[in-house]
């Protein structure tokens, strides 16, 4: 059964970081391109990043660029693959619920949009204290 496990969310101050992880499992998720995305109540949920099969390829938007990194393990039976999420110089307006997801079709340009992904985790929460 596919699984997508995100963790290390929580309360941070402005200008720190968080270190967020996506465990996948239950298919060959190292063969896919790994996604984060986040969303506020009330609004749609966001692209943040995503990183290729390989790690070789990574995109961001213009709001996270230079203060989030994006980064991937795949364990060599391709059994599993972990996606994380590197967030430093936090902001308020980063505070929403974090989820990663997973794009079974891509190919060579990195999608953004939710439609886009396959299969997505639970979310894990992030609030920025100003």
């Amino acid at each position: 059964q596919e699984q997508l496990v995100e963790s290390g969310g929580g309360l941070v101050q402005a200008g720190g970081s968080l270190r967020l992880s996506c465990a996948a499992s239950g298919r060959t998720f190292s063969t896919y391109t790994m996604a984060w995305f986040r969303q506020v109540p009330g609004k749609e949920r966001e692209f943040v990043a995503a990183i290729n099969r390989s790690g070789g390829r990574i995109v961001y938007p213009d709001s996270v660029k230079d203060r989030f990194t994006i980064s991937r393990d795949n364990s060599r039976d391709n059994a599993k693959s972990t996606v994380y999420l590197q967030m430093n110089s936090l902001k308020p307006e980063d505070t929403a619920v974090y989820y990663c997801a997973v794009d079974v079709n891509a190919r060579l340009v990195l999608r953004t949009k939710i439609v886009d992904y396959d299969y997505w985790g639970q979310g894990t929460q992030v609030t920025v204290s100003s």
